[in-house]
């Protein structure tokens, strides 16, 4: 016999944000087992979550997060209805990513805002420090497109660990979120201030 219970299905569901069905259909194909329903739950709503990444989204909010009055950070977060910009769940990830945004100080939104020349400069300087190495051309290439990622992997707050659960990254962060919305979000731009530093 499965051993779970209503309670189980219910907990499942908010914490995937898939529907009661699905959550029930998870915890009887893994034998009740919650944390294995769970990692099944997070992937298909990942899956689902990728596909809606190509959704307009021109809904949304500003939020701003201001640290002990000298570091402060503002996002446009955008999503695609404005009944899910009102939600608390669309609230709170903004207001998280304001933290990180704050806290780690992030250069791009995504790895293709990246200058090319900007990625080419790091690439040349990788490749400088390998002059002379006796390595295989392929392996050298794949050491300089490491490097190059490991250099802008800080820079890019979709690349970058989320500071409150640094088993994910802010991307996969904030697909737990367009699974728990059903809808495509995206951060459309960031500021952030620090108390005598200017750009």
């Amino acid at each position: 016999m499965v051993d779970f219970t209503v309670e189980d299905i219910k907990k499942l569901k908010e914490l995937t944000g898939v529907g009661l069905t699905d959550a029930k259909k998870a915890l009887e194909e893994t034998k009740g087992d919650f944390d294995k329903a769970v990692e099944a739950m997070r992937k298909k709503g990942l899956t689902k979550a990728e596909k809606r990444g190509d959704r307009d989204t021109r809904e949304g909010l500003i939020d701003a997060y201001i640290h002990d009055g000298r570091i402060g950070a503002i996002l446009e977060l955008n999503c695609e209805t404005s009944f899910v910009a009102k939600t608390d769940d669309f609230k709170e990830l903004a207001h998280y990513l304001a933290m990180q945004i704050a806290s780690m100080n992030p250069q791009y939104i995504s790895w293709s805002d990246i200058p090319e020349d900007e990625l080419k400069r790091v690439e040349k300087e990788s490749k400088d420090k390998l002059k002379g190495d006796k390595k295989p051309a392929d392996v050298q290439a794949k050491i300089v497109e490491g490097q190059v990622k490991k250099n802008f992997e800080e820079k890019v707050l979709l690349m970058q660990k989320y500071i409150l659960d640094d088993s994910k990254t802010v991307e996969e962060f904030i697909k737990g979120y367009i699974a728990k919305t059903g809808e495509n979000i995206t951060v459309r731009q960031f500021k952030r201030l620090e108390l005598g530093v200017t750009e």
